[in-house]
């Protein structure tokens, strides 16, 4: 069917909205009554009122899912038949795939193609992937003494709490859920408080599809939600993404309490390396804009830093010029919409904070204003600084935003150099005709993905995910996945 605007205005208005929290297996409100309003970005509209889940449900969710693992409902099954429900789970994902997407558009502002294309659908498949892998992951065989038999084996770890952001809400929720539910743990998903409903949906159908209860637990709310998971001594793990900044309390709240494991996907300043040898400046310089402009900039990958090569750069810079006019924002919902609205009021303050400081540090190219205002929406349009140099709050700090920074260099070394001269160490890219050349460079980047002639670029989960410095520990996606939510123990027997 051909959606046009029209039939995703009419789906929206006649949306059936969850806003419970979900615990135990079933949907339950905050103990108190608190509730909180959910608004869309997209026109200011309140969407529901979510259950402002505190202690008492962190604790009530807290104890299910402890109950759920200590019984074996969920990990004392053969991973085969995990690997059945997680199936099922991710097939029913793609049957309400165009409910999932409305929900996430009006949650988070995204365009409706990006949530019909690639969130909710990959999402789906991160949930399948993981299943089809766990009955296939083995142990080992250690050398022994021939007197010896030495067993390692995975074992879950136990109750995972998994603190996700509002930018991806569904697809990061699942690159936690989705490998540490099939490796037999009990999850408490805690969605931000500026996009708690595709959460509540994919937990409904976790259950619908044969999770027993207490499995997988969703509590609403705000940071006072997250640090009561964070700090909670029945909590054996806690998978994080989000800022630098609130990463460094999720740390210290496990150290204070359990020593739980914290693992942390955090912020990125990652820097697009554009070499004079580049073999298709056209194709860059969309690839360029992409890596910026898309999800409106906020994406921890954001390519917000554009290092270009002196002898290239007029050329180059005009070409991503021209390319940023694909972003202009519009209404999320038109099915043609490549760039749709900042999350919130606060978000965009923030990056006007930015683009005002710029405008007196560098030179604006592009953009630089807040548009849409009669929508009651937050939109931002692309935006292009010209950078006089590399020390100022544009090129140092993450903006989470549409905002390119943009960095002449005239060496490789130099290149490389400044690309690294940043706290984080999440993603970056280099272009080159020349594979040596872009093969060395690569190597001294110091960040977790490097791309080569393009930008976020994956084969679905097969990469691991995550960063190097300030940009987190541990990784999500492929089977080091797994390492988060398993722990290792050896059995040695001494044979007869």
């Amino acid at each position: 069917m051909n959606m046009t605007l029209e039939l995703w205005q009419t789906r929206a208005a006649d949306l059936a909205i969850e806003g419970r929290a979900f615990i135990n297996g079933a949907p339950c409100n905050a103990h108190d009554g608190a509730t909180f309003a959910c608004t869309s970005p997209i026109d200011g509209r309140a969407l529901s009122q979510v259950a402002r889940c505190g202690e008492a449900e962190v604790n009530k969710a807290v104890l299910a899912a402890r109950r759920c693992f200590d019984s074996g409902a969920w990990r004392g099954i053969e991973p085969r038949e995990r690997k059945k429900i997680l199936l099922r789970w991710a097939e029913l994902v793609r049957q309400h795939a165009d409910e999932l997407s409305l929900l996430e558009t009006l949650d988070t502002g995204k365009p409706i193609a990006d949530t019909t294309s690639v969130d909710i659908p990959s999402a789906a498949n991160c949930i399948s992937w993981f299943a089809e892998a766990i009955d296939k992951v083995s142990g080992e065989v250690a050398p022994a003494s021939k007197h010896l038999l030495g067993l390692v084996t995975r074992e879950p770890v136990g109750v995972v709490a998994a603190v996700v952001p509002w930018n991806f809400p569904a697809l990061i929720a699942m690159w936690k859920c989705a490998p540490a539910l099939a490796c037999g743990n009990s999850v408490v998903l805690k969605p931000s408080e500026k996009s708690p409903l595709s959460a509540l949906m994919f937990a409904r159908l976790a259950v619908e599809a044969g999770l027993p209860p207490g499995a997988l637990n969703v509590v609403t709310g705000f940071g006072d939600t997250g640090q009561a998971l964070a700090s909670h001594m029945d909590v054996d793990c806690i998978a994080f993404t989000g800022s630098t900044a609130v990463g460094r309390k999720i740390a210290r709240y496990a150290a204070e309490s359990n020593l739980k494991h914290a693992w942390l996907e955090l912020g990125g300043k990652s820097p697009q390396i554009i070499l004079p040898d580049c073999p298709d400046l056209e194709r860059a310089a969309r690839t360029v804009a992409h890596a910026v402009f898309y999800n409106t900039g906020q994406m921890c990958t954001a390519g917000s830093r554009l290092l270009v090569h002196r002898d290239i750069k007029t050329e180059f810079v005009d070409r991503v010029l021209n390319a940023a006019r694909n972003y202009m924002p519009c209404n999320p919902l038109a099915p043609d919409t490549r760039m749709g609205s900042m999350i919130d009021a606060s978000q965009v303050d923030r990056v006007l904070d930015f683009i005002k400081q710029g405008r007196k540090d560098a030179t604006l190219l592009t953009g630089g204003h807040r548009v849409l205002d009669g929508s009651g929406g937050q939109y931002i349009e692309p935006t292009i600084f010209d950078c006089p140099r590399a020390n100022i709050a544009l090129v140092k700090e993450e903006i989470f935003g549409p905002v390119l920074s943009v960095i002449t260099f005239d060496s490789v070394d130099e290149a490389i150099a400044l690309a690294n001269d940043t706290e984080y160490g999440l993603a970056a890219s280099v272009w080159s005709a020349d594979l040596t050349t872009a093969h060395e460079t690569a190597r001294q980047l110091r960040a977790g993905t490097v791309w080569v002639n393009c930008y976020e670029e994956t084969d679905d989960m097969n990469f691991p995910f995550g960063g190097f410095k300030e940009s987190g520990n541990g990784r999500d996606n492929s089977l080091h996945a797994l390492d988060k939510y398993t722990e290792l123990k050896s059995t040695i027997i001494k044979l007869k």
